[in-house]
């Protein structure tokens, strides 16, 4: 008799789970195919103006959007970069024009907004959308409705669409310039850094900066090391400077740095080996090697399968000085002189160190500031024998007496380079400051 209970019991279970699993198989084939694009209209030209502009605001339904990628990794779709209030906007559609056969097909978006919001009700999304299978189109245009006239509706070029041989080893991406950035001296210092380290293209993300500043990225821009992107954020959305909401009504933290990371990343997919995220006033020294070159050679050896790798920060107070360096005719720029501080604070007790990372921009889907949210493949810890980031800025541990500090002068292999780079920088762009 209980042998008989029990298998009925088992009985219920399997068709409960049968029936579940059913059901759950429709609901995904149903989403997905509501998510197939569908042609509307036939016949006709592509309008719309083309959009120039690196924020491009959608009227009236809180959605902004920087740019869109050709994503083939899983399967065929456009990938917009954009950030939208996260309770606010529930439906968008793409809209593709595929020539020379003029067929509009328009595809329901998912849109997904990244977890790392912190409170802000502005995030960081990615708006992703199906291509048509026979067509591969080369803009798209985002409506908040599947039907109606988009004549009117900004046209979005879809980079990424060819494949493209790398065209450098190491890009790294600085977001965001803002608050009237005047640290010269040390942006200098932390560019000729990049450089003697590996790094062939520095991406700005520049809200603004001064009038000096400005002289030192021309120079940059001219020599073919730094590409600004232009980053308007704070005339579209009410910016904090804070990471976190502080419930003082502004709308997205940091000047949208998670944005700009993520759409860094996407624009570099396809010509750089390596993306770095760092600020510009962090540097990834090597400890065990010359550049990073080696360094990441070594790394992925030693870790097969791994796309990111986080080095842990350590603070270098500007507040702590050694006498070493103290070259006269850098007194006169702004900014901070980092071959003069070689003190590093103390690890805290229960506190862990910030990281920052080196990705393979190929393996990686989002990207928070310290962390990558979706990747394929693993994250590893850097140990800090091999690698830490030098972050030159102001204490965290503003008590601490200058003995317990940590003399750490791993900076110094590089001063006879340095020293001679930022020096002919200074000579080019000072003259033409003054001028």
């Amino acid at each position: 008799m209980l042998c008989a209970v029990k298998k009925s019991y088992f009985a219920a279970a399997v068709c409960i789970i049968t029936v579940t699993s059913m059901l759950a198989v429709s609901y995904l084939r149903l989403q997905r195919l509501s998510h197939q694009p569908k042609v509307i209209q036939e016949g006709r030209r592509c309008r719309g103006k083309i959009a120039n502009s690196t924020i491009t605001a959608l009227k009236g339904n809180k959605t902004f959007i920087i740019s869109p990628y050709f994503d083939d990794r899983e399967s065929k779709v456009t990938r917009l970069i954009g950030i939208v209030h996260h309770e606010d906007v529930k439906e968008l559609y793409c809209w593709f024009c595929c020539q020379p056969n003029g067929k509009i097909y328009v595809s329901k978006a998912k849109i997904d907004v990244h977890s790392d919001r912190f409170g802000f009700p502005y995030g960081a999304a990615d708006i992703v959308c199906l291509e048509p299978e026979n067509c591969d189109p080369t803009h798209v245009s985002i409506h908040q409705f599947p039907h109606g006239n988009i004549d009117q509706l900004p046209r979005f070029e879809i980079r990424n669409r060819k494949a493209e041989t790398f065209s450098v080893d190491f890009t790294l991406c600085i977001s965001a310039m803002f608050g009237n950035y005047n640290n010269v001296l040390q942006f200098i210092q932390s560019m000729e850094m990049y450089k003697i380290l590996g790094v062939q293209k520095v991406v700005i993300y520049k809200n603004n900066c001064s009038h000096l500043m400005e002289k030192v990225l021309k120079f940059y821009i001219e020599e073919g090391t730094v590409e600004i992107i232009p980053w308007p954020i704070n005339s579209h959305l009410r910016v904090s400077s804070k990471w976190r909401f502080m419930q003082d009504g502004t709308h997205i933290g940091y000047y949208g740095q998670i944005t700009a990371l993520n759409d860094c990343i996407y624009r570099n997919m396809e010509r750089s080996k390596f993306v770095v995220l760092n600020d510009a006033d962090e540097i990834i020294l090597p400890l065990k090697h010359p550049n990073w070159k080696t360094m990441m050679n070594s790394l992925q050896e030693q870790n097969p399968g791994t796309s990111v790798f986080l080095f842990e920060n350590h603070i270098f107070p500007e507040t702590v000085s050694s006498h070493m360096f103290n070259i006269s005719s850098w007194n006169t720029v702004p900014g901070v002189n980092i071959l003069q501080h070689v003190y590093r604070e103390p690890d805290r007790k229960d506190v862990i160190n910030p990281r920052k990372m080196i990705v393979d921009p190929r393996k990686v889907i989002q990207t928070s500031v310290h962390s990558v949210l979706h990747a394929y493949g693993n994250s590893v810890n850097v140990p800090m024998d091999v690698a830490l980031i030098y972050h030159c800025r102001k204490a965290l541990q503003r008590d601490l007496p200058r003995e317990s500090l940590i003399r750490d002068t791993t900076l110094w292999r590089y001063n006879s380079s340095l020293i001679m780079n930022v020096n002919k920088v200074l000579s080019q762009t000072m003259l033409q400051a003054q001028k």
